[in-house]
């Protein structure tokens, strides 16, 4: 081996000159003013502590070392090409193992401040091994939630449900994947989409098709006619909690863990923030979002309208001049940045006009005793319907000047940025932390 090259690793990626510049942003001195970015690694490090059961000085120490071998593994995967066999971390996150099918290479390894180990099996064959169960998903049997490459034990892993073993094994044979490479594991999972919620977009439930009106502590508000209580609905994933059909037409739905309460509402495209839900005087504008016929708008026509439809009369709603067709039901009605209902029902179409009658917001938040989500706040929280008019909020955004990127954000595998100007592409997925600026981290970004 070169000994240039085991010279130049090692001062690339155990250098004094790396740490520098990939180290965590020191806590605010005395007397200075802590900056958002100073809050937000608080913040982060004061949930490693929470979720992985150490203390805030142990996580401090984890993501910094976290991150060194992010850049190592990156260049060590560049230097040993075919031979690399993947890499991980030990349960403290402190040391770094990278696999090699030469041994031959392992001094590279070590020279990298990492643990070496030789396997048969290099991590791009791995990948073509999977590639062959992708290319057969749809004949994977419905006991198997998912398959993925082991790299520790240089394997590709089927799971499989109670029952389902024999299966899993038939389906990853036929479908071309040697059986020496195959480990089946049992498994309970039972994996559904996890999905933000947002005003307008469309959910399911049965053979139906309604949309979304509001997030909402712990799910989302729609139309009554859009299921009764206890109906399964699907993205989001979750269950009627509430449903009031006739007399009223309002539900809300329990959404499943994992599915993100969001403050905004689909604009067809984009989306606008909603940061509370004081009501509207008559004939103010009023815009709508449905999943069927996207962003509509009109002006509000009357209040505390009765309408007869088929199934029976509905009380107290809102009478307008924006159109909506089926598909709609449910979804947002919004002023400004003020939520004031959903939608319910009415006639005409988007192509003759019509009349479209909406379920005022704040009669759904109150008979559920609901908190509407609303801008400024984290997305897993909420807050409480002003019953007086407040000041319009609106979100802030933060970006470095010039640029998109932003830190403690996640950038998977062909995700592009800006910053100070010039476009970069992601090298090695990761989530951005402050000193990780495109420029600084060459190991994770590159021009494009």
């Amino acid at each position: 081996m070169n000994r240039k090259i085991l010279a130049a690793t090692a001062a690339a990626i155990t250098g004094a000159g790396l740490i520098t510049a990939i180290a965590l942003t020191p806590s605010a001195s005395a007397g200075q003013q802590a900056t958002p970015a100073d809050q937000a690694q608080s913040e982060m490090l004061a949930a490693l502590s929470r979720d992985l059961k150490i203390s805030p000085e142990q996580a401090k120490l984890r993501l910094a070392s976290e991150q060194r071998a992010a850049v190592a593994d990156n260049t060590l995967k560049k230097q040993l090409g075919t031979s690399y066999a993947g890499s991980w971390l030990d349960a403290t996150g402190t040391t770094l193992t990278v696999a090699v099918t030469d041994a031959a290479q392992a001094d590279l390894v070590r020279a990298a401040g990492a643990t070496p180990k030789t396997f048969a099996r290099s991590a791009a064959e791995l990948d073509a091994a999977k590639l062959r169960l992708d290319a057969k998903s749809t004949k994977a049997p419905a006991t198997v939630p998912g398959w993925y490459t082991d790299v520790t034990t240089n394997s590709i892993v089927v799971l499989a449900n109670a029952g389902g073993e024999a299966a899993a094994k038939s389906w990853a044979a036929e479908s071309g994947v040697k059986a020496d490479l195959v480990r089946v594991e049992g498994s309970t999972e039972d994996p559904r989409p996890l999905i933000d919620i947002i005003g307008g977009n469309a959910y399911t439930f049965g053979s139906g098709r309604c949309s979304i009106g509001f997030a909402v502590e712990g799910g989302f508000v729609t139309a009554g006619h859009c299921g009764t209580t206890g109906t399964r609905t699907s993205n989001p994933s979750g269950s009627v909690a509430g449903s009031s059909f006739p007399g009223n037409d309002y539900a809300w739905v329990r959404a499943d863990a994992g599915n993100t309460p969001r403050a905004l509402v689909n604009r067809y495209p984009g989306t606008v923030p909603v940061a509370g839900s004081t009501e509207a005087p008559v004939n103010s504008s009023v815009c709508r979002s449905g999943s069927t016929t996207g962003w509509r708008c009109g002006t509000i026509l009357q209040k505390n309208t009765s309408v007869t439809y088929p199934e029976g009369t509905i009380t107290g709603l809102t009478r307008t001049n924006a159109c909506a067709e089926p598909g709609d039901s449910g979804g947002s009605w919004i002023t400004g940045d003020q939520a004031q209902g959903v939608t319910s029902g009415g006639s005409g179409n988007c192509t003759s006009g019509g009349t479209i009658y909406f379920q005022p917001i704040t009669e759904i938040l109150s008979v559920y005793s609901l908190r509407l989500t609303v801008s400024g706040n984290p997305p897993s929280s909420t807050t409480t319907t002003p019953t007086t008019p407040t000041t319009p909020t609106s979100p802030t955004t933060s970006n470095p000047p010039g640029g998109t990127w932003a830190p403690y954000t996640y950038y998977g595998s062909g995700a592009t940025t800006t910053y100070g100007g010039s476009t970069y592409r992601v090298i090695q997925p990761h989530t951005s932390m402050p000193g990780w600026e495109p420029p600084n981290v060459p190991a994770l970004w590159e021009l494009a």
